[in-house]
C-alpha cells in the first residue's frame, strides 16, 4: 500500500479498535515494513492521536484516551451527544440501531477523555428511557465488549443463563452481533460445546475479552445473519396461520408486520395464509391491533388462546 493518507486511515482505523497491535501484525495487514509502520505511528501522533507502545516481545501499539480528544472535528457537547445517543441506541436495541452504531461507541469511549466519561454515564444514569419491548435490555458496556472482541479476534469468557434460568459459564470465539430490530444476539464457536451457539445478549454476564487470539471459523451457513435465522427457525415451532379480516387488503396490509402478507377475498375482505413462527401470544395481540373484525380459522392452538384471552379481557370490563 503506497498511498500514504489512504494507509495512515487504514492504520487509525485499527488502531481504534479496543486492543493492542503488534507491529509486525500491523505490518503484515498493511502490507508494509515495520519501519514503515513506526513512522506512521509517528505521524500519527503528530496529528494528535495518543498511541502508546509497549516494548517486548508482547509488545505493540494501542490507542489511548489522551488529555483532549483526538481529532475527530468533535467539540466536548457533541462527543457527549454522540455517545449518549448511540449508548441509549444500543442499549435498548431500537430498530434501525445496526452492528456499526455498536463499533462507532466503542471506538468513540476508547478514546474519550474522563471528565467526557464521566458526564456521559451521568447523564445516562440519569434518564429513563420508555422502551417498547419486553424489558430485555442491553448495558451498552456488553455490547462494546463484545465489539471489541469480535474485531479483534480474542475469545471470550462470559456468564449466560438460559431460558430455564439455568447459569452457565461460556468460553466463546465471538464472530457476529446481531440485531434483530429488539434484541441482540451473540452468534460465537462454544468452545465447551464445541459447536457454533447464539446467545441472547440481554443474558450475558460479566463479559470479558481473554487476550488469546484465534483464527475465525468458517460459519455453517453463509453469514451469521443466515445462521441466526436459521438456528431462530429449528428452536421455534411454525404455526400454519390462517386468519381473514373484514376490511380491504391494503388497510389491513398497512397494518401487519410484510410477512403476514394479506391476500384480497371478495370485496371488502382479505386473508392471511402463512407459515410462521410467531408465538400464539404474538400472533393474538398483533392481529387485534389491526383494528377491524377478524375470525381466527387455525391453527388450534390460536383459536384457543383467542379464546381465552377474549375471556380474560371480557370479565376485566365486567
Amino acid at each position: 500500500m503506497t498511498d500514504t493518507p489512504a494507509r495512515l486511515l487504514n492504520l487509525l482505523s485499527l488502531l481504534q479498535t479496543p486492543r493492542e497491535w503488534p507491529g509486525s501484525e500491523l505490518a503484515d495487514r498493511l502490507d508494509v515494513s515495520p519501519r514503515t509502520i513506526r513512522r506512521d505511528i509517528d505521524r500519527l501522533r503528530d496529528l494528535g492521536y495518543p498511541v502508546e507502545a509497549t516494548k517486548g516481545a508482547l509488545g505493540g501499539y494501542r490507542l489511548v484516551a489522551g488529555t483532549a480528544l483526538p481529532p475527530l472535528l468533535l467539540d466536548d457537547e457533541e462527543a457527549v451527544a454522540i455517545a449518549v445517543g448511540l449508548r441509549a441506541g444500543a442499549g435498548h436495541a431500537i430498530e434501525g440501531v445496526e452492528e456499526a452504531s455498536v463499533r462507532a461507541l466503542a471506538k468513540l469511549e476508547q478514546v474519550l477523555p474522563s471528565r467526557l466519561r464521566h458526564r456521559v454515564s451521568t447523564l445516562q444514569n440519569a434518564t429513563i428511557p420508555l422502551t417498547r419491548g419486553d424489558g430485555a435490555t442491553v448495558a451498552p458496556q456488553t455490547l462494546t465488549t463484545l465489539a471489541g472482541a469480535v474485531t479483534g479476534q480474542e475469545r471470550l469468557r462470559f456468564g449466560y443463563q438460559a431460558g430455564d434460568g439455568a447459569e452457565t459459564k461460556r468460553l466463546v470465539e465471538p464472530s457476529r452481533l446481531v440485531s434483530t430490530g429488539y434484541r441482540w444476539y451473540l452468534v460465537a464457536y462454544d468452545l465447551g460445546r464445541e459447536d457454533w451457539r447464539t446467545f441472547r445478549v440481554d443474558r450475558i454476564s460479566d463479559p470479558f475479552a481473554t487476550g488469546a487470539r484465534f483464527t475465525p471459523r468458517e460459519l455453517p451457513a453463509g453469514d451469521a445473519a443466515a445462521y441466526m435465522t436459521r438456528s431462530m427457525s429449528r428452536a421455534k415451532p411454525e404455526l400454519d396461520l390462517d386468519v381473514t379480516f373484514d376490511a380491504p387488503v391494503e388497510v389491513v396490509a398497512g397494518r401487519l408486520p410484510s410477512h403476514l402478507a394479506p391476500v384480497a377475498e371478495g370485496e371488502g375482505r382479505c386473508r392471511v395464509r402463512v407459515r410462521t413462527v410467531d408465538s400464539a401470544e404474538w400472533l393474538v395481540v398483533r392481529l387485534a391491533l389491526v383494528g377491524v373484525g377478524f375470525r381466527v380459522h387455525g391453527p388450534e392452538s390460536l383459536v384457543a388462546h383467542a379464546r381465552d384471552v377474549a375471556g380474560r379481557l371480557g370479565a376485566a370490563v365486567g
